[in-house]
């Protein structure tokens, strides 16, 4: 008896330590698994967007999400992308900012619809983070930054601080600079078979730039996309083979109220 009580506590033990030997290996990176699934993905879109919901005010009034999302419509539209699959958020936050969440989510803050000179300058932008989420680069970048199998775990467990220190990643701090490259030019096609202007795209982020040594702080869209005016040199070249365009979609009427929505001290 007590010697079938020594085999079991040994197989017992050889359980346990085989156990939390091979819970310490990353078989993520072994087995070269690289990419998240389309649910998880959607369970950290979820965490991420309750993080910066519950950190901030959401604008949902008409005067400001339905024009937005006019511009946006056109763009999805005109490239044959699903709108319905892209939730757009706006928050009510003076810093001059854009970014996209995973699961197919973009977060524009007020401050950078107020920044902007018109909706050309606006729709850019929108195009720049679209391109993002249609390379996946979100998930690139967090998978970098973070690790993939942290991610996971967070999206099984929900861990509250990885979320909140992985939240900064995404919303400031910049993509590798090939990455910034292919959203800047796929923008610009965006806006081109969207049949819209394409010059306001450089125009935006050259007034950044050149504003950004006086308010560095509020900057964030242009502080976390590097080299500003390489940015705009290129997108300038890019677009001499293209297509230029007048197109508007909003009244200057219902640019005016949105503008005037958004500051009324403007």
């Amino acid at each position: 008896m007590r010697k079938l009580f020594i085999q079991f506590l040994s197989i017992l033990v050889l359980f346990f330590g085989s156990w939390l030997l091979l819970g310490q290996i990353d078989w993520m990176r072994i087995l070269k698994v690289e990419q998240l699934s389309e649910k998880t993905e959607e369970k950290l879109g979820q965490l991420y967007w309750n993080y910066f919901k519950n950190s901030q005010e959401e604008i949902l009034d008409d005067e400001v999400y339905k024009p937005i999302d006019s511009i946006f419509t056109v763009l999805c539209d005109a490239n044959g992308i699903d709108r319905d699959e892209i939730k757009l958020h706006i928050l009510d936050n003076r810093q001059v900012n854009a970014f996209a969440l995973p699961g197919k989510q973009i977060i524009l803050f007020s401050g950078l619809i107020s920044d902007s000179q018109n909706e050309a300058e606006l729709a850019g932008v929108l195009g720049h983070e679209l391109a993002h989420i249609q390379e996946q680069h979100i998930t690139k970048k967090l998978i970098k930054e973070v690790g993939l199998s942290v991610l996971v775990s967070t999206a099984t467990g929900g861990n509250g601080e990885i979320v909140r220190q992985s939240a900064k990643v995404l919303s400031s701090s910049a993509y590798d600079r090939s990455l910034e490259k292919t959203a800047d030019k796929k923008a610009i096609d965006y806006l081109e078979k969207a049949g819209l202007p394409l010059k306001p795209m450089a125009d935006f982020l050259l007034r950044m730039e050149e504003n950004s040594e006086k308010l560095p702080e509020s900057l964030v869209w242009v502080s976390t996309h590097p080299d500003g005016m390489a940015r705009v040199d290129y997108i300038h070249e890019y677009i001499k083979s293209k297509s230029e365009s007048d197109r508007t979609i909003l009244n200057s009427s219902t640019w005016s109220k949105l503008q005037d929505f958004l500051d009324p001290e403007k």
